[in-house]
């Protein structure tokens, strides 16, 4: 059913997609689509927020969930993969998960027409699956920021948007220069922890959290944003 896909960068991209898109898939590998996929698989439901203000408190107080702090908390539920799956969720169990990039995408998007998938390497294949039931594909990639605030593209993103990319493409389905452009770097796969992102991580002595995004097609889960939270996809 897909006729075309879209690759763009971060909050600007996503914005850019309202009209001309039935469909978004998130990428943020390390670490918001990584952490996210794996509280969905454990049976969470999990609230996007801003980062850097008051509001993810306030929510979850709110709805009585648990926050997941910044990786400098080294104890409870945190932006790490890793603490994600040694939390121990059981089904219904709600989250707050802020982020510098992915979850504020999403967060963004809330109260959006467009569906709203979260994707990274561990379910991808279950990803691209979901998105052949729409027309027109949107992937946004969300990328890091350098210290002045600006996007950084990460090739961990650009990664995981061609992969989907590649999944999807066939015959009279069109891509656009950034997809295709995508898709082909996705050819020959670099290990994270060459990086940048995943480097960085590493030298923070996170380096379980690399190998936990490195992982394909792990997970069968395909969070959708529904109702401000993201579930998975029945």
């Amino acid at each position: 059913m897909v006729h075309s896909v879209d690759v763009v960068w971060g909050l600007a991209g996503a914005r850019s997609l309202s009209d001309s898109c039935d469909v978004l898939a998130l990428v943020d590998v390390l670490s918001f689509s990584t952490s996210l996929t794996i509280a969905v698989a454990r049976g969470a439901e999990v609230w996007p927020a801003a980062w850097g203000t008051d509001g993810a408190e306030h929510l979850a107080r709110e709805i009585g969930a648990t926050l997941a702090r910044g990786r400098s908390t080294r104890q409870g539920a945190t932006l790490s993969p890793a603490s994600l799956v040694a939390f121990g969720f059981e089904p219904g169990s709600r989250l707050v998960l802020p982020s510098p990039n992915g979850s504020g995408i999403a967060h963004a998007a809330v109260g959006s027409d467009q569906p709203v998938l979260g994707a990274c390497l561990r379910n991808c294949s279950a990803v691209a699956e979901a998105l052949r039931s729409y027309e027109r594909v949107g992937i946004v990639a969300a990328g890091e920021r350098w210290p002045d605030g600006s996007l950084r593209p990460a090739y961990e993103d650009w990664l995981g948007a061609g992969l989907l990319v590649a999944a999807l493409s066939g015959p009279g389905i069109t891509l656009t220069p950034d997809a295709e452009a995508a898709a082909a770097a996705s050819r020959v796969r670099r290990p994270l922890a060459q990086c940048p992102s995943g480097a960085d991580l590493i030298g923070r002595d996170f380096a379980e959290d690399v190998v936990l995004a490195d992982e394909l097609d792990v997970e069968t889960v395909v969070p959708v944003l529904t109702s401000g939270r993201f579930v998975a996809l029945a």
